[in-house]
């Protein structure tokens, strides 16, 4: 089933992409620094690293809860 469908695993792809996008700001900030603002891909995974720098107390929060309801309820 493809993860548009499951709400479960759509949550999972966006917490994964959210910590990917901040991962590899935080190891080259140049790559995605230069589309500030965009509206192209580039522009979206600036996006999500934002939202992973603003927020990680939440998306910690959030992982870890996935994580174990994937491990125990999946």
């Amino acid at each position: 089933m493809s993860a548009i469908f499951n709400f479960q695993s759509l949550l999972t792809v966006a917490l994964l992409l959210i910590c990917t996008c901040t991962y590899v700001k935080g190891i080259m900030p140049s790559l995605l620094d230069k589309r500030m603002g965009k509206v192209d891909v580039q522009g979206t995974f600036w996006k999500f690293a934002r939202i992973g720098e603003r927020k990680s107390p939440y998306v910690a929060v959030s992982c870890l809860c996935m994580a174990f309801s994937i491990l125990f309820w999946s």
